[in-house]
């Protein structure tokens, strides 16, 4: 997000796919792989919930809770492991994409003023050793968030006016696309629903509204119907943005009983379910795919436990946990489930910052965040992760 800006409940987030879960690699660069449905299966275990207090801070200054470690992966300006990749300023927005031999890959915005931006990606090995680093978009711009799709592509959004997505390749092999078809304008994330063959995607303005992105054919983004949640006297539903390319209308304002949220960021989607985040009243809502009914899940204002500020990427583990990061806040991260707001990261000693582009591995056992400035950071999380079957 643009940094000059500034009751869990219902089905308590179960059966989560976030934005930055592993994706299922149909894509033809990435055949052969065997990674989980981007659906994941109900548990198996209910573990307890959180994670227990926060210790004193690690070397690398993060506060984690006990069996958790952490490494340093990337800094800005300096080199990745030994690629020679020097890694880009203001990390953001991010994924983690199963590849052959058990290896991986986890992609990383740059919001980044054009023509600066972009994605970079780093691939690790079965062993989790760093064995490349490489730019697979530029000439972009504020490059915040995204999310991947199914067939084991990662969809850069731009975050400004008439901003567009971009589809990218995780190893490169492609050269990016941008994708006119969902929209202009100043995207945040976006999340596919298997329930419904769709996209939807947040809008990062004070009066952004909610879309829906459906594809005329599966797997194809060149073309489709992009729609915007309404509300007609109470009444829910969704309209076709008549001009996606905003030529001359913004698209938000294209619909008239068009619904608006206070600075729409990560959002992440479940088979029955979509939840995003909003940063302008630090809230977590629910959108019901069957009614396309809206509702607050959490609210800082009113919560009993208002930990969790400063709401924008989001992840989840695959017991149902939703993981949030904060911009600003207290520099954590923060878990949302059954009732309970708990921090299971923070990050101490950095100023003027976020953490973004929170993800896991293929196994369930590293999460990555960065924290995007002074200088910025991208961190990897080992331990004891609420993943079931990952």
């Amino acid at each position: 997000m643009d940094p000059t800006e500034r009751g869990t409940d219902r089905r308590t987030f179960l059966r989560l796919t976030g934005a930055g879960a592993v994706v299922l690699a149909t894509a033809p660069w990435l055949e052969g792989c065997v990674v989980p449905s981007p659906v994941d299966p109900p548990p198996t275990t209910t573990p307890t919930v959180g994670y227990g207090p926060l210790q004193p801070a690690d070397a690398n200054g993060l506060r984690l809770p006990v069996g958790f470690t952490s490494r340093v992966i990337g800094t800005v300006g300096v080199a990745v492991g030994s690629t020679g990749y020097v890694l880009p300023a203001w990390p953001d927005g991010g994924a983690c994409f199963a590849a052959s031999g058990g290896s991986w890959t986890y992609v990383c915005n740059h919001e980044l003023n054009a023509p600066d931006g972009g994605v970079s990606a780093i691939t690790f090995a079965a062993d989790g050793s760093i064995v490349d680093a490489r730019r697979i978009l530029a000439g972009t711009g504020r490059n915040c968030a995204g999310g991947a799709t199914p067939w084991g592509t990662w969809l850069s959004c731009e975050e400004v006016s008439r901003g567009l997505v971009h589809e990218c390749d995780p190893t490169g092999a492609t050269v990016a696309v941008a994708r006119p078809a969902m929209g202009a304008f100043q995207h945040e994330a976006v999340a596919f629903a298997d329930r419904t063959g769709a996209f939807y995607l947040t809008e990062d303005r004070t009066d952004g509204c909610l879309y829906r992105f459906t594809p005329d054919a599966p797997g194809d983004l060149s073309s489709g119907t992009l729609a915007v949640l309404t509300d007609d006297a109470g009444v829910p539903g969704w309209a076709e943005v008549p001009d996606p390319s905003a030529a001359v209308t913004s698209t938000r304002l294209q619909v008239p009983n068009a619904r608006h949220f206070n600075g729409g960021e990560g959002i992440t989607c479940v088979d029955d379910a979509v939840y995003f985040t909003t940063k302008g009243d630090n809230r977590v809502w629910e959108l019901d795919l069957a009614t396309s009914v809206v509702t607050v899940t959490y609210d800082a204002a009113t919560s009993p436990t208002p930990l969790l500020t400063g709401v924008d990427n989001v992840t989840n583990t695959t017991t149902g946990e939703l993981i949030v990061a904060e911009d600003g806040g207290d520099m954590q991260l923060v878990l949302l489930h059954g009732g309970a707001v708990e921090p299971v990261l923070q990050l101490d000693g950095v100023a003027g910052s976020e953490l973004a582009g929170p993800a896991f591995s293929p196994d369930g056992t590293r999460l990555y965040v960065s924290s995007q400035r002074n200088p910025g950071t991208i961190y990897e999380v080992t331990g004891p992760w609420h993943n079931v079957g990952a």
